[in-house]
């Protein structure tokens, strides 16, 4: 763990500390963010499987079967995603997906559209 402290993109505080390898906290907002992962511009770049850059209101399509917890069947390969919303966090796709309602995806199981 180093000493170096990076301004949290969120709330600007000075503080933002390193938890662990690339991962760093703050502790006024408790956002964590990899500041790799962000852009020159201090947004965050969401990538898709094939490394093309999302953003709001994308269309999208699903690689590979996704098992939904509660439902009586996976999304299947090849079902469009159209307006997704970026988010923070693990899974940083929000959307609508008919006949399961709204769903949070992750980017590696999706190809620009």
């Amino acid at each position: 763990m180093s000493d170096e402290m990076k301004p949290c993109p969120k709330c600007s505080s000075p503080y933002g500390y390193q938890l662990y390898e690339g991962l760093y906290s703050c502790p006024e907002c408790l956002h964590e963010w990899n500041p790799n992962e962000m852009s020159k511009e201090g947004v965050f770049e969401v990538l898709d499987s094939n490394g093309t850059t999302l953003q709001d209101g994308d269309a999208v399509i699903v690689i590979k079967n996704l098992p939904v917890k509660g439902a009586s069947g996976p999304i299947k390969k090849g079902t469009k995603v159209k307006n997704i919303r970026l988010t923070d966090g693990d899974h940083n796709i929000d959307c609508k997906i008919d006949g399961f309602g709204s769903m949070a995806l992750k980017s590696e199981f999706v190809k620009k559209a």
